[in-house]
């Protein structure tokens, strides 16, 4: 649904595994083998992956200022298993988190959930306000106050909606 560019960095990961699933019509692309692949996720793995990614989503819609959409593992239990690493560059002495094992997808979940913090972006990354959307998105708004996913679909939607609602 979302008409905006990917979010920066490791959060493009993170908008993309939340907009997963559409929750309108119900259409999740981690039920094809194509939609786990891109993840590089296995079926035996859904039921965790869908834990986290509704976690994430409460966080977006955290960041927006909109309650949780459904009772949710919190997403600091999740990310706490999450094997990380502390990578040093040689030439500069820089430091990162790198996910350990291989890079599950909960590790290069975590390594830019931090990577986002260290950036100060986190708090950008929000979930659309209209109940049967959520689309997560990237706020670029210079207040940081976006609200909808796609201004011309979900935005245009609220607004109709209030104008009906006052009873013209």
């Amino acid at each position: 649904m979302n008409d905006r560019a990917p979010a920066p960095g490791g959060l493009a990961l993170v908008e993309a595994l939340v907009n997963t699933v559409d929750l309108e019509s119900g259409a999740d692309t981690l039920d094809t083998a194509e939609g786990r692949a891109r993840f590089g996720i296995e079926e035996r793995d859904l039921t965790d992956v869908r834990r986290l990614r509704e976690s994430l989503r409460a966080a977006c819609l955290a960041h927006a200022g909109h309650p949780p959409h459904a009772p949710v593992t919190p997403l600091g239990e999740l990310l706490a298993a999450a094997p990380l690493y502390i990578a040093v560059d040689q030439r500069d002495g820089s430091a990162t988190l790198v996910p350990a094992d291989g890079g599950p997808l909960l590790s290069r979940v975590a390594a830019a959930v931090a990577e986002a913090l260290t950036a100060g972006t986190w708090d950008r990354l929000k979930a659309c306000e209209l109940p049967e959307c959520h689309w997560a998105y990237y706020d670029r708004s210079p207040a940081g106050r976006g609200r909808w996913c796609s201004m011309s679909v979900c935005g245009a939607r609220a607004k109709m909606r209030r104008y009906r609602a006052k009873g013209t």
